[in-house]
Order: structure tokens, then sequence, then C-alpha cells
């Protein structure tokens, strides 16, 4: 029983990591309709902006903020000067251009810095704690409640503000929403800019347990958009809970599944992905599109 416990704590420390990366798609999906595969080059990005910062002499705290802030801007610009030219065509092209950012990325980041593995300070003690049998991180629980956190406010961001309702209505029709007076274009901006905020906090979340590498989160955004898809697109909550539901699936069937162990694990969220597909098209979480004619 203390095994079975044991691999449950590992699999939701684990699902953490892929819930802070999906909630950064949910929010860019929300708030333009795409779906951003870039989404981790730029919280790589944004986490080795932060650990520059800190290399400078900053608090980790107030690195990471600052991190915060230039991510903002940076995610503004891509919409502005690049993402924009290809919201009105084929979605198709638009996803495609997200994959080439992401390509970009990668590249910046290891022009920049490097493909050497970079320890990232952790916000929270390195220490463990023995409960009843089984050592919880004390970094995991932190980061578990910052990723609860960061949905709540989400959840209250799109469904009880003007700001939230403004950005799913362009995301949904931005022709509607700039015949009611909406500023589609600045709140397109907005929208990926507070994704790239967002992304800044999952990236320096993550780093300190991954190590900081230009390719540190490509096999943790395999996961996350998994974790969209499971929980509904539209969803917060359902991202964070289908993260976690595949952090412990994942960590107890490597276990207790002999022929599937820690080699073919990867292959379990694509299962979950068919067969949700096929039972319930918007995720678990997710809302029924309907077209009125």
């Amino acid at each position: 029983m203390g095994t079975f416990i044991q691999l449950v704590v590992d699999g939701l420390s684990t699902g953490s990591i892929y819930a802070a990366l999906a909630l950064a798609i949910v929010l860019v999906n929300q708030a333009t309709g795409l779906i951003n595969f870039a989404q981790g080059g730029m919280a790589v990005l944004s986490a080795y902006i932060a650990y520059s910062f800190v290399r400078l002499g900053l608090p980790v705290l107030l690195g990471i903020l600052a991190a915060v802030v230039v991510s903002f801007f940076i995610g503004a610009v891509v919409e502005r000067f690049l993402i924009r030219r290809f919201e009105r065509g084929d979605p198709d092209t638009a996803i495609v251009v997200t994959i080439g950012l992401l390509t970009l990325l990668t590249g910046v980041c290891a022009w920049i810095w490097s493909y050497d593995n970079r320890p990232f300070p952790s916000l929270f003690p390195l220490t463990s704690v023995d409960m009843f049998g089984v050592v919880v991180s004390v970094r995991s629980v932190g980061t578990t409640l910052a990723i609860i956190a960061i949905m709540v406010v989400l959840q209250l961001l799109f469904f009880g503000t003007k700001l939230g309702l403004a950005l799913r209505a362009v995301a949904v029709n931005p022709a509607s929403a700039a015949f009611s007076g909406l500023p589609v274009g600045r709140l397109l901006m907005v929208g990926w800019g507070l994704a790239a905020a967002l992304g800044a906090i999952a990236g320096s979340l993550v780093a300190p347990q991954l190590s900081l590498t230009p390719g540190m989160l490509d096999t943790p955004l395999v996961y996350a958009l998994a974790a969209v898809i499971l929980g509904g697109l539209s969803s917060p909550i359902g991202a964070v809970v289908a993260a976690w539901a595949i952090g412990v699936l994942e960590s107890l069937v490597a276990v207790y599944v002999p022929f599937i162990g820690h080699d073919l694990k990867i292959a379990v969220p694509f299962i979950l992905i068919f067969v949700i597909l096929v039972v319930r098209p918007q995720g678990l979480f997710g809302r029924k599109v309907v077209v009125r004619v």
C-alpha cells in the first residue's frame, strides 16, 4: 500500500509539470482560438530570461517576476508582428507557424545560452518530509499549490471578468466581436501576452525539477497537449485534473503493468486521447459546441 501511495504522490508531482504548460495552452486557445505549439519554447525562453536576471543578482522571486513582465511584451510582439498575419487565414497554416516558432525559439535559446544543462534555483526548499511512510518533496508540494492557484485565477478570469468574456468572444468570432465594439487586435495581443507571462511562471516552476536546457519542455509539451484534449480546451480545471490523471496513471502503469514499463509509458496519454475522442470529443470538462442556424 505504501508503494501505491508513493507512486500516486510522484505522479501528482509529475502531473503538475504537465499542468503548468497545459494551462498556458488553454489560455492561448481561450484568447485567440489557436492551439499554440510554441508554448513550450516560449516558456523555456522565459525561464532563461528569469535565469539571467537571477545571475545578475536579483532574488529568485524578483527574477521570475521580471521575466513575467518581459515575457508579456514578447508574447504581445509575437502576436502583433507574426501571428496576426495568419490569424484570419487557414487555421492549419497558423498551427504550422506556431510549430516553426517553437523551432526558432529553441534555436535562439541554444544560440544565446548553449545546450549545456544549467541549474535553476528553486522557489521552494529542497527538502523532503516523511508522511505516514510516504516521502513528499516540499518543492513538489509548492509547485502543485502554485498550479492550483493559477488554475483558480484563470477560471475566475475567463468566467468572472469582463476581460475574460471579451477574450472568449474574440476567440470564438472575431468579426462579431469587432461589430460589438471590442478592440480585437488589442485583445489578441493581451491574450498572447498573458499566455507568455503564464509560460514564464510555468517554465520557472518546472526548470528546477528538469534542469534548464533549450529542449527542456519538448516531452512535457506532448503530455500537456494530451491533458488539454482530455480535460477540454475551454476548461483550466479540466486541463489540470487531466494532467494529474496522466501523471498518476503513467506512474502506476510503469510499475504495475510489466509489459509497458518505463519504456512504453509515453503511450498512455495517446491511448487516453483516442478513447476520449471517441467517447466524448469535447473532452471530460469541455463544453459541446452548438451551432444555431
